[in-house]
């Protein structure tokens, strides 16, 4: 009796012990940083309407301003539902992980969002369709910086048409190359949120589209100065508070990974600011409010690949040498080579991004990315600055090609450029038929 007795309590424990691993191995939501999420994806969704509309409106003349942030308001729209039906299984799926192809592109098995109910856990242990629409306000935000670049005279039909086509074709894979388990992720790419994916990727871009569609009607003979700085100051105010959920909120957790990147993404920008409003009170004896908040976002830009792995210092670093090599770019460069990027978006972005992302692989420290994470050549792992330059050239590249083939296709079936009656009227009246401020304004 003893023995049955014996042999039932320690089934029981057996049992129980089971039962206990089993319910210690499924994951559970963690409201934190769930909470945190939630405010991140707010904060990202600002920073296009209506940081970017506002920052980029600002600096067009007033017959444009309409325009520019009609094209920021349509791309949140159209943007998402592409992302939210196909973008996000293209990044994200697994339909094709352990093969050659899923180096490549991520699967179908997510289409339409398929298979993914409000219960569904993904890293950080938030819920998976949190993070499908955090990352979609990624894929938002990413051609509408090409915007900057033709700003003034495309059309309507065809920018929609580009930038649609854009996202699947370009935006997708490499987003999948970096942070779906692509072949860049696998060689150990350092993109914490987006230096590569978002700002080399649209600057490129930005590049291409503003050398085929030819410079606005009275480019560098007539003054085309920004019709409302104010609206500036206030975009970019609004792009600085949404970075922190772009950059903070790429770690996905309420952690001290978060606190840090919210660090050195606020001293990036301010290094930058400030070394841009210098250089401009050096060479031209008046330090600017274009200027200033020029800087700053060059700053918001070149921490953005970093600020998951450096440090104050390397921040302080990144801030500095980004703003000396932008503003070289958007003052000489450019004039010098006569491309129309109306509103910089190849010199800050594309530029800044570049830089950013290269000096992640210099200041990435172990003190950030703990005991055995990746660490860059300051601290003696010069491989990994190799890595950074290797996927940095392929994604200009790769963004350059795929520009050029899209500008070509859109030209030749809905057109790009509008008519030059048109460009003199503004986009304001002949694209959208409104005005923004009174006649008497």
């Amino acid at each position: 009796m003893k023995k049955i007795k014996y042999f039932i309590i320690g089934g029981l424990l057996l049992f129980s012990q089971v039962l206990f691993a089993q319910t210690e191995d499924v994951p559970t939501l963690d409201s934190g940083n769930t909470a945190w999420i939630l405010a991140a994806t707010m904060l990202v969704m600002l920073m296009t309407i209506p940081g970017l509309a506002f920052f980029y409106g600002g600096m067009v003349r007033r017959k444009n301003v309409l325009s520019v942030m009609m094209q920021c308001v349509v791309l949140t729209a159209v943007i998402t539902i592409e992302w939210i039906v196909y973008g996000y299984t293209a990044v994200f799926g697994t339909g094709f992980q352990g093969g050659w192809l899923g180096e490549i592109v991520g699967g179908l098995d997510k289409f339409f969002l398929y298979g993914i109910d409000k219960d569904a856990l993904t890293s950080g242990n938030i819920p998976e369709v949190l993070f499908a629409l955090f990352q979609c306000k990624f894929a938002v935000i990413t051609p509408a910086l090409i915007v900057g670049a033709f700003a003034e005279r495309i059309k309507f039909s065809g920018f929609l048409l580009f930038s649609v086509l854009w996202a699947i074709l370009v935006y997708n894979p490499m987003a999948h190359w970096v942070w779906g388990g692509g072949w860049m992720q696998r060689m150990g790419a350092i993109d914490f949120a987006g230096g590569t994916v978002v700002h080399i990727n649209a600057g490129i871009s930005a590049l291409v589209m503003a050398v085929m569609l030819g410079r606005r009607k009275g480019y560098g003979s007539s003054m085309m100065i920004p019709h409302n700085i104010p609206f500036v100051v206030l975009g970019t105010a609004l792009l600085w508070l949404g970075w922190f959920g772009f950059n903070a909120g790429s770690g996905l957790g309420a952690d001290g990974l978060a606190a840090n990147a919210f660090l050195v993404t606020h001293l990036a920008t301010s290094v930058a600011a400030a070394t841009w409003m210098t250089l401009e009170w050096i060479i031209n004896k008046k330090p600017t409010v274009i200027g200033i908040c020029t800087g700053a976002v060059a700053g918001l830009v070149a921490i953005t690949p970093a600020a998951g792995t450096v440090d104050a210092m390397g921040s302080l670093f990144v801030g500095l040498f980004s703003a000396i090599i932008c503003y070289t770019f958007v003052a000489y460069v450019k004039p010098k080579m006569k491309y129309d990027d109306s509103l910089d978006a190849f010199g800050v972005h594309g530029v800044g991004g570049f830089v950013g992302a290269l000096l992640t692989g210099v200041f990435a420290t172990q003190f950030i990315t703990g005991e055995g994470g990746q660490q860059g050549a300051l601290y003696g792992d010069w491989h990994q600055l190799g890595v950074q330059a290797i996927v940095n050239i392929v994604a200009i590249v790769f963004s350059a090609v795929m520009t050029f083939i899209l500008f070509k296709v859109v030209d030749k079936t809905v057109g790009l450029r509008v008519t030059t009656h048109q460009e003199e009227l503004g986009l304001d009246i002949s694209q959208h038929g409104e005005i923004a401020y009174g006649e008497n304004e």
